[in-house]
């Protein structure tokens, strides 16, 4: 007896780097979930998973240094400083994209209902 979900046209080819479903009967762990990757896939994915943290936590640290500036917690020298480094982390940020052939829109992931995990303004 066939699922409601099968395709008549036969099974698919699953995605690479996807997480899939065995269907029981077709694998002696039958049921189990396994692993499609693709050695360029991975990389490519885990090189966008870091630098996407990388960067959620710049524009974290930023804004901190922002709210800390208007509210007058630092002095002018502190500001200055704070300001370079800022430049320099974000210069480094859009070398790594580049360098990894992506873009800053790709490091935005999508959480579906929740929106996109960075700010997109």
């Amino acid at each position: 007896m066939s699922s409601p979900r099968s395709d008549p046209s036969g099974p698919r080819e699953p995605a690479r780097g996807r997480v899939r479903r065995v269907p029981e009967g077709s694998d002696p762990r039958s049921g189990s979930w396994h692993l499609d990757t693709d050695p360029e896939t991975v990389e490519r994915d885990l090189t966008r998973l870091v630098l996407t943290l990388v960067e959620l936590v710049r524009q974290l640290v930023e804004r901190q240094c922002v709210h800390r500036m208007d509210q007058g917690d630092l002095s002018e020298e502190q500001i200055e400083t704070l300001g370079l480094t800022l430049m320099r982390l974000e210069e480094a940020m859009a070398e790594l994209c580049e360098r990894f052939g992506l873009s800053p829109s790709d490091l935005n992931l999508d959480l579906g209902p929740l929106g996109t995990l960075l700010p997109t303004d």
